[in-house]
C-alpha cells in the first residue's frame, strides 16, 4: 500500500525500469522544477542556455501549448494527448505520482533511438506501434469530422463566426469582401414565427451559393449576418455580383412561406493589402448605409448616392426623372436641382436599370405613361411584383388626364399624379410632400417593429424563465420547453398550410409558441417525491400528478390585471387541457374532439412527442421514427386525425431541427468545457 509520502525513490526508480521494457522514454520530473520550466517557457527565453528539456527531447523552438504534465500534476491524474511533430503523430502519457513526498509526474512515450545519437535527441517514431493504418485513418476521419462541426453554422451548413475568427480576420486576401445582412429579420421572426426566420436564413443561403464559386466563401457571423469573400474578383465585376445576390434573394421563394418576401442590404470593398477584418469593418458601414433604405447594395463606388444622415450627412436625396422628352426633363431638373440630385432616364428600360442599381437610394421616381421600349405601366408592374413600390414613392407625370389612366396609376400605386404643364411651385410641393410622407412612414415602421420586438423578447424572456424553473425542479432536459415551442410552431406552420378551417393568424401562431412554455407550470405545486419518482406511479401518486393542470391553470388565473390578455389567456387553456385527448379519455374534464381548442391540441402533442424522445428519470428515449409511429398507432391516446397527418407531413422537419437544435447545443457546452478549462490552466498557471 501506497503511503502519505507516495513511494520511495528506489520504488520509482524500479517501476520505470519495467515501464521501459514497454516504452522507449521514460522519465520522471520533479513537480517544483516542472512549474519553474512551464515559468520559463512563458518567457520564452531564447538563450538556448536556458532552453529546457522539454523543448530539448521534442526538438521544438516553442513551448507546448497545453502541457499534459503540469495538468497531471495540477490535477494530480494522468493525462494522455497526441503530440504533432512535423508529419508524425506521438502518444504520450503524463502520471502523477508523489516520490519520497514530493509532487512527481513521470512521462511516457515511445519512439526509435538511434544507437550513435544523444538521447537528447528524437528521431523517427514508429507509428505501426502507436496506430494501424486503418486506425490512422479513423483518426483523421473524426479530426475532420470534428473540424467540420467546429468550424459550420448548425442551421445553414455554412462557415460560423468561429471560423472567421480562428481563420480568416488576419489574413490578407486579395478578394472582394461583402457584409451581407437580412432586412426586417425580427419582425419576420416575431410575426411568423421562427421557423419562417430559419427557412428564410436557409433560402438566402442557398441563393449566395447557387451565385458564387466554390472557391468563394460565405460565414454566418451571427444571427442574420454574413460575410462573403469573393476570391480573386476584378472591382469592375464586383458590384454586378453583389447586385445579382440582392436581385436574386428578392426573388427567391420560402418553402412553406408563400408570402414571405425576401430583401437584403448589402455593403462591399474591394479589399488587396490589409486584412480581412478590416475590410469587414468597411463593409459593415457600408452595409448600415445600406440598411437605411433596405434592399440596396452600396460599395465604395456608390456610397455616395445613399441618402443623408448615414455616411455623409451633407449627401443630398436623389429624384429620378422617367420622360422621352428631353424638354420635360430638362424643365422638371430645373425646378428641382436646388434641393436634390437628379437622376434621369428616357424610357422604362433605363428606369429599371437605375432602379435596379441604386434601390432605395432613389428618394422618389417622376415617372411618364407614355414612352418607348418600356412604358410608365410596365414599370409600374415591375416595382409592384417587386416591391419596390413600397418603399420608394412615384408621382405620375402625364399629359394623359382620362380618368382610366388615373385610376390605373394610382391602382398600381402611386402617390400622385400630376398634369402637364408643369407649375413649378406645385411640383415641388407635391414631390416635398410625397417624400416626408414615405420619411414619416418609414420612421413609424421602423418604431413599430422595435417596439414589438422588445415586448416580445421581455415575454419570452419572462416565460422561458419560469419554464426553465419548472423544468430544474422536474429534472428534465432543459431543452424540453425549446422542443415544444419548435414542435408547435412546425404544426402550426404546416396545419394553415393544410386548411383555412382554423383561421389562425401568424400573430396568433406566435402567441400559442410562446404560450406553450407555460404548459407544464403547475408542476411547481406537485411533491418532489412524486415528481422526480424513477417508477411507475400509483394510482394514489398519478391522481395527484394530474392535479398540476388545474395547478397551472390557477397560477396563471392570479396575474391580477394581466389574466384578460391573449397570451395569458391561451395559456391558461393550455395549461388545464394539454392532457386531453381526441376520444375524451384524457383529464382533467375528459374533454372531447374540438370541445378541446386546437391550440391546446397542437401543444398536446409537441408534448407527447418530446417525452418520448427525450430520456426521463423513469424511461429510456425512443427514437424520432419510433416516436411519430407510436403517436400515429394511437399507443399515446387519440388526437386530431388532422393534426396526425400534420405530424406526418413534417417529421422530416422535425427529426432535422431537433437535431440542430442539439448540435448547437452540444456545441455550446464544448464551448463552455474548453472555456472553463482554459480558465482553470490560467488560474492554476
Amino acid at each position: 500500500m501506497e503511503s502519505a509520502n507516495g513511494i520511495t525513490r528506489q520504488q520509482a526508480e524500479d517501476e520505470m525500469q519495467l515501464f521501459k521494457k514497454v516504452f522507449t522514454v521514460v522519465r520522471l520530473l520533479d513537480g517544483e522544477h516542472l512549474e519553474q520550466m512551464h515559468k520559463r517557457c512563458k518567457l520564452d527565453c531564447k538563450d538556448e542556455k536556458e532552453k529546457s528539456e522539454c523543448y530539448e527531447i521534442w526538438n521544438k523552438d516553442h513551448p507546448c501549448e497545453n502541457c499534459t504534465s503540469l495538468q497531471a500534476l495540477y490535477q494530480r491524474t494522468q493525462k494522455t494527448k497526441l503530440e504533432f511533430i512535423e508529419d508524425e503523430v506521438y502518444q504520450v502519457t503524463s502520471r502523477y505520482i508523489k516520490v519520497d513526498g514530493r509532487d512527481c509526474v513521470m512521462e511516457l512515450f515511445k519512439c526509435d533511438w538511434s544507437s550513435d545519437v544523444c538521447s537528447s535527441d528524437l528521431k523517427y517514431m514508429d507509428m505501426d506501434t502507436l496506430v494501424d493504418s486503418r486506425g490512422c485513418e479513423k483518426l483523421v476521419n473524426q479530426l475532420i469530422e470534428y473540424d467540420q462541426r467546429l468550424y459550420k453554422d448548425a442551421l445553414t451548413g455554412v462557415y460560423n463566426r468561429r471560423y472567421f475568427e480562428e481563420q480568416i480576420k488576419k489574413k490578407n486576401e486579395n478578394a472582394g469582401v461583402a457584409v451581407i445582412d437580412m432586412d426586417d429579420f425580427k419582425l419576420c421572426n416575431d410575426t411568423l414565427g421562427h421557423s419562417a426566420g430559419d427557412a428564410a436564413l436557409r433560402t438566402m443561403v442557398k441563393t449566395v451559393k447557387h451565385c458564387i464559386r466554390k472557391t468563394d466563401i460565405l460565414i454566418r457571423y451571427g444571427g442574420d449576418e454574413f460575410i462573403l469573400i469573393l476570391q480573386n474578383i476584378k472591382k469592375e465585376n464586383f458590384f454586378n455580383k453583389l447586385v445579382q445576390i440582392q436581385s436574386d434573394i428578392h426573388a427567391a421563394n420560402v418553402p412553406g412561406f408563400p408570402k414571405l418576401q425576401l430583401s437584403v442590404s448589402i455593403g462591399g470593398v474591394i479589399s488587396s493589402k490589409e486584412t480581412v477584418e478590416h475590410a469587414v469593418m468597411q463593409a459593415d458601414k457600408l452595409m448600415y448605409q445600406a440598411k437605411e433604405h433596405k434592399n440596396m447594395v452600396v460599395t465604395e463606388d456608390n456610397a455616395s448616392y445613399v441618402a443623408p444622415g448615414v455616411a455623409n450627412r451633407k449627401a443630398r436625396q436623389q429624384i429620378l426623372i422617367v420622360d422621352d422628352s428631353e424638354m420635360n426633363r430638362a424643365i422638371l431638373s430645373e425646378m428641382l436641382k436646388k434641393d436634390f440630385d437628379i437622376l434621369e432616364a428616357e424610357n422604362g428600360k433605363e428606369c429599371l436599370d437605375i432602379l435596379q442599381q441604386y434601390g432605395m437610394g432613389i428618394s422618389l421616381v417622376l415617372l411618364d405613361i407614355v414612352m418607348p421600349v418600356v412604358d410608365g405601366f410596365e414599370v409600374l408592374d415591375v416595382m409592384v411584383h417587386n416591391h419596390w413600390i413600397e418603399d420608394i414613392p412615384v408621382i405620375m407625370i402625364s399629359s394623359e388626364d382620362s380618368e382610366p389612366y388615373i385610376r390605373r396609376a394610382y391602382e398600381l400605386g402611386v402617390s400622385d399624379y400630376i398634369n402637364r404643364p408643369f407649375d413649378a411651385k406645385v411640383v415641388c410641393q407635391r414631390v416635398y410632400n410625397t417624400i416626408k410622407l414615405y420619411a414619416k412612414q418609414r420612421k413609424l415602421v421602423t418604431l413599430v417593429t422595435d417596439q414589438i420586438y422588445e415586448k416580445e423578447k421581455n415575454n419570452q424572456m419572462m416565460i422561458s424563465i419560469l419554464s426553465q424553473i419548472v423544468e430544474f425542479r422536474n429534472g428534465e432536459s432543459g431543452l424540453h420547453v425549446l422542443h415544444i415551442n419548435i414542435l408547435s410552431e412546425l404544426l402550426l406552420e404546416r396545419l394553415v398550410q393544410k386548411t383555412d378551417k382554423y383561421q389562425i393568424s401568424a400573430q396568433r401562431r406566435s402567441l400559442i409558441t410562446m404560450a406553450s412554455a407555460l404548459h407544464d407550470i403547475g408542476k411547481i405545486g406537485i411533491d418532489d417525491k412524486i415528481l422526480n419518482k424513477p417508477g411507475r406511479l400509483t394510482p394514489e401518486e398519478f391522481d395527484e400528478m394530474k392535479k398540476h393542470t388545474i395547478i397551472g391553470e390557477s397560477i396563471l388565473k392570479n396575474v391580477g390585471i394581466y389574466q384578460n390578455e391573449e397570451l395569458v389567456q391561451l395559456a391558461m387553456q393550455i395549461c388545464r387541457w394539454h392532457h386531453e385527448r381526441y376520444d375524451g379519455r384524457g383529464y382533467p374534464d375528459g374533454l372531447k374532439g374540438e370541445e378541446i381548442p386546437i391550440e391546446v391540441q397542437v401543444v398536446s402533442i409537441a408534448d407527447v412527442y418530446d417525452a418520448l424522445v427525450s430520456e426521463r428519470v423513469y424511461k429510456k428515449a425512443y427514437s424520432h421514427k419510433k416516436a411519430v409511429e407510436m403517436i400515429l398507432n394511437g399507443e399515446c391516446g387519440q388526437f386530431n386525425p388532422l393534426l396526425l397527418e400534420c405530424l406526418q407531413d413534417i417529421q422530416d422537419r422535425i427529426d432535422e431541427e431537433f437535431q440542430n437544435v442539439e448540435n448547437q447545443s452540444e456545441e455550446e457546452n464544448q464551448e463552455r468545457k474548453v472555456h472553463d478549462q482554459i480558465m482553470e490552466t490560467t488560474v492554476l498557471g
